[in-house]
């Protein structure tokens, strides 16, 4: 992988021994990692001359191997279990904050999120509801992308710099508001590497997932697993144009619960 070219990482709750999870359906489950599994890629990381950057660091492309560490909904392991990981390995990180949800059983309060701030991590937005923002009107996106971020601003007094959308679904609106709100990206789902020649407001980024094995992590952030991903990303977004998002997330819902049915 050239220099200057940076696989984003995404990466949702982590599991702890008996710690219940935010939610338990098939489909948010199959994105959560055991800490154990993100404490061994981090060290792996650290341990063969990586950094870990959040994304302001990230989008200065800076020489080297590099990868960006960006956290989706702002869930409460995210400060007792990650921020520790990332400290001990000396990594950054983008924190994407879903802001209605702030205060909520297994999600940050707003004294977590500051502490988070203070310890010298990147606070992002991550919509008001975690709507769908393709499926939303026009006063609806208005909530999710602006009064989202002026709500996480208000908790932490100071502007946040960057967006992701929930489910990675986005339209041109999304973008165009985003842009109005003067954030300075938006991070898609997209499987993709990002490079100083990628438009920062469709950031590609790849999920790490429950099944997502060391030797693969090593790919992924070697930008040598993705064609494959890019293959399975395409088939899954035809799905969700012919079927719309909801029919999709019940359809994907069924296959996850019913693996070998029919």
């Amino acid at each position: 992988m050239p220099g200057r070219e940076i696989v984003f990482l995404m990466y949702h709750e982590l599991e702890l021994p008996g710690r219940p999870l935010c939610q338990s359906e098939p489909g948010y489950m199959r994105y959560i990692l055991p800490v154990e599994s993100f404490r061994s890629q981090m060290r792996w990381l650290a341990e063969n001359g990586w950094r870990g950057l959040s994304v302001s660091e990230a989008l200065e492309y800076p020489s080297g191997k590099n990868v960006a560490l960006t956290f989706d909904d702002g869930c409460e392991t995210d400060l007792i279990s990650a921020a520790p990981i990332l400290k001990e390995n000396g990594f950054g990180a983008t924190l994407y904050v879903t802001a209605g949800f702030v205060g909520k059983r297994g999600y940050l309060s707003p004294i977590q999120l500051r502490e988070l701030r203070d310890s010298g991590f990147e606070i992002g937005c991550h919509s008001m509801t975690h709507a769908y923002l393709d499926d939303v009107d026009a006063a609806g996106l208005h909530r999710e992308v602006i009064d989202a971020g002026e709500k996480i601003e208000q908790l932490l007094g100071e502007k946040v710099a960057h967006f992701s959308c929930p489910g990675g679904r986005y339209d041109q609106r999304t973008v165009d508001l985003a842009m109005k709100a003067r954030y300075r990206s938006l991070a898609t789902s997209r499987v993709h590497i990002n490079s100083p020649e990628v438009n920062p407001y469709c950031l590609g980024r790849v999920p790490v997932l429950r099944r997502t094995d060391q030797g693969l992590f090593k790919r992924v952030c070697l930008g040598k697993a993705l064609w494959w991903m890019c293959l399975s990303e395409s088939a899954r977004g035809a799905a969700k144009n012919v079927l719309g998002n909801a029919v999709y997330d019940e359809v994907r819902r069924l296959l996850l619960r019913y693996p070998n049915s029919g």
